[in-house]
């Protein structure tokens, strides 16, 4: 039961004031001046928040009502002239300038990997912000992007011959990352800075530098025998650390001990899809460890091998400059926070009238209250200890098109009014994710201009929603079909494409999608480049082993580069490509083998399953899920929101039946429980006879009978409502 406060005209749920208020104390801020803002942002707001999800209802009632009389694939030209009729399609606005300023570099003119990382999970979040340096030597010896076949083998000690072939790769990327003048830093013997540049010694007897010298940026210790060498490469950053006494560097000819990559310049604390967050309590928590991000306090006990030390927040990293000056790097990681979209409301505050206030106002307004610490540089950290350039970036997902765009921004304004900051201090992520964002999307980058610092693909939430905006059309490919078709090269082709026209360059994110396989880095190294070569300035990963890998790829590749030769984006371009990212991907005769749908259907049952059972039961929002092979597979709300709807639209159209899916659920519940064996926290999704379907079981079944009826196939509805009834169950 949630325990309220009276606060202006408004209920706080305790927890919440109590965090509001300490902060507000300690910035000195009046609290009923305060609450009396957020009264008037809240009954504002909240009945225009409101009218924008009714209008996404309409929408979608009328798409509807459009694919039940005209079954199947519409007529290209009739569709987009409905669609234009209606209001989903708006007209192409004739130029759209980004004008965010005081964005850092690594969000305007840097290239580099960037993790999401649940903010419940404060060890999940420190080590997240700590990986903006990654030790690549770790990072290829403990994972199969070096073969584990043979010789190589990892064994239960080192293996001199998979750490030879470690440093291999290590010396070779070396030579792209920084080319010699002469010879290679393959079989190098030493490293020195003399007069300021970088010596090197060759296995030869001579000496060369750098083809280029301004790619020598510091060292730490002394000139002739540098501790470190600080290489930078496209403005990122590789450190050699030499010590011939260690492990690795004893037995290298340089003595090199490892090579650290600059490699999550950005994470996403997510406060969304990755966060089983449900209540008052729950939102406390995350709101709690954003502000020890932000004033530099959060702090973790940690166990390992029977050792317990504490977790923080690096410091910054300093090294003596070519010229003898310090130079100071970023120790972290730059931080955004993903807020929660617009469709959910929650028990955090209530209105005048009793109402609980949309969870993305309140979100807005505590994030940035969390982040006062590190705008005005009073923690521990100092000042801009993550920004540097006074803003705040949030994320925020799941808007469908302008409007929703435009309303984001509103409210930003709104809070810095609240808190006193100044105009666009708050800056905006958006996430196209949502078939109308991305019809749209020059509209929506246009609808926040000035505070643009992100836009994203997410393949799994967009086929969610690309399956439920069709839903009645007819019945859509199996999952791996509908990656074949026009709609999804279209759609990344556009975020890009119509990025780069709009000026993101010098102020803005251009990113792309997860690697989901967090254990198959080998596959990572070999295809997520593409993301790179595609013009993605960043790309999300699952791990800081596969940050520091990733990094890679920003150093084979340039994705500004890759942008700069795009065709150009005229009238012509954006017709034919929206024509495309419009064909809806639909089963055509013989595509729907029964084999093939019999498949799909147990691997969605499984991933559904598997998934759901740690949400419902144990509040776990992201994490390695076992798929039907025993592959882990990261997972959060969007892949079950993708499985979820996938089979909604099969029972729909007669494609499978419900006693089909029914089966499937309860052959892989005891799949997925043997997976979760050696979980001492586990519940058994059907009971202990076996007979006995447990709330999680239910919420597999729910999403997927009443997927259809969801509004935009969101999962967060039966989610919540079912979570929170466990909760209950659990504190009786």
């Amino acid at each position: 039961m949630t325990v309220y406060a009276n606060r202006a005209d408004l209920s706080v749920a305790e927890p919440i004031a109590a965090f509001a208020e300490e902060s507000l104390e300690r910035h000195g801020i009046d609290d009923a001046d305060f609450w009396s803002g957020v009264s008037g942002i809240v009954h504002d707001l909240a009945p225009r928040n409101a009218e924008l999800l009714r209008v996404r209802d309409e929408l979608q009632s009328q798409i509807d009502d459009y694919h039940r009389a005209n079954p199947g694939k519409p007529d290209a030209a009739e569709y987009r002239d409905f669609l234009t009729r209606i209001g989903y399609l708006r007209p192409e606005p004739e130029q759209v300038r980004v004008t965010s300023e005081n964005v850092a570099p690594e969000v305007a003119t840097l290239a580099g990997p960037q993790l999401v990382v649940p903010i419940l999970n404060a060890r999940y979040a420190l080590n997240a912000a700590n990986a903006r340096w990654g030790s690549l030597y770790d990072a290829l010896y403990g994972t199969d992007a070096i073969s584990r076949e043979g010789e190589l083998a990892p064994g239960r000690g080192f293996n001199p011959a998979r750490g030879a072939a470690v440093v291999a790769f290590g010396r070779e990327l070396l030579d792209t990352i920084a080319p010699l003048g002469s010879g290679s830093h393959v079989g190098s013997t030493a490293y020195s800075v003399r007069d300021g540049a970088l010596v090197v010694g060759l296995a030869d007897g001579t000496e060369t530098g750098l083809a280029d010298p301004a790619g020598f940026a510091g060292f730490t210790g002394s000139p002739d025998a540098p501790e470190s060498v600080l290489l930078v490469h496209r403005g990122v950053h590789a450190e050699l650390v030499i010590d011939r006494t260690g492990q690795v560097g004893a037995t290298d000819s340089a003595g090199v001990q490892d090579i650290i990559l600059e490699s999550a310049l950005t994470t996403i604390i997510d406060l969304e899809d990755s966060v089983a967050a449900v209540d008052a309590s729950d939102k406390v928590l995350g709101y709690r460890n954003w502000r020890g991000l932000m004033d530099g306090t959060l702090a973790e006990e940690v166990v390992k091998g029977g050792t317990s030390f504490t977790r923080a927040l690096n410091r910054d990293r300093v090294f003596t400059a070519p010229d003898g000056d310090e130079l100071v790097l970023p120790g972290r990681s730059l931080l955004f926070v993903r807020n929660v979209g617009h469709l959910m409301t929650g028990d955090s505050i209530l209105d005048r009238d009793g109402a609980e206030v949309p969870e993305g106002i309140v979100d807005a307004i505590m994030t940035a209250l969390g982040s006062l610490d590190d705008l005005r540089g009073t923690g521990p950290l100092g000042a801009r200890a993550n920004s540097r350039t006074d803003s705040m970036y949030i994320v925020k997902p799941k808007m469908h098109g302008p409007d929703e765009v435009a309303f984001t921004a509103e409210l930003f304004g709104r809070v810095e009014q609240l808190l006193g900051l100044p105009e666009t201090t708050i800056k905006v992520g958006i996430m196209d994710e949502e078939r109308r964002t991305s019809a749209n999307l020059a509209a929506c980058i246009g609808a926040a201009s000035d505070r643009v610092v992100f836009i994203n693909t997410g393949f799994l939430d967009r086929t969610g929603d690309e399956i439920h905006t069709s839903m009645h059309a007819g019945p859509f490919l199996p999952k791996s079909g509908i990656r074949t078709r026009p709609w999804l090269g279209a759609y990344e082709d556009r975020n890009v494409e119509i990025g780069v026209a709009c000026g993101l360059d010098g102020h803005a994110q251009i990113g792309k999608g997860m690697w989901a396989m967090p254990d198959l880095m080998h596959d990572m190294l070999e295809q997520k480049i593409g993301h790179v070569r595609a013009g993605a300035s960043t790309a999300w990963v699952p791990s800081p082993t596969a940050a520091t890998l990733h990094a890679i790829h920003y150093h084979r590749a340039d994705a500004f580069a890759a942008r700069a030769a795009l065709p150009a984006w005229d009238a012509e371009r954006s017709a034919e490509s929206l024509e495309r990212l419009l064909d809806i991907p639909l089963a055509g005769p013989g595509d729907l083998d029964p084999e093939v749908v019999q498949s799909e259907v147990e691997n969605a049952a499984q991933s559904i399953l598997g998934y759901v059972v740690r949400w419902i039961d144990q509040g776990v929002g992201a994490s390695k899920v076992p798929d039907i092979h025993d592959v882990a597979l990261m997972e959060d709300r969007a892949t079950l929101r993708i499985s979820a709807q996938l089979l909604a639209n099969w029972l729909l159209h007669g494609v499978i039946t419900r006693d089909q899916v029914e089966a499937a659920l309860v052959q892989y519940a005891a799949v997925v429980d043997r997976q979760n064996a050696d979980d001492d926290a586990y519940e058994l999704l059907l009971g202990a006879d076996g007979a006995t379907p447990g709330l999680a079981f239910e919420a597999a079944r729910r999403l997927v009978f009443e997927g259809a009826a969801q509004p935009s196939g969101y999962t967060e509805p039966l989610l919540h409502g079912m979570r929170r009834q466990k909760k209950a169950e659990q504190a009786a």
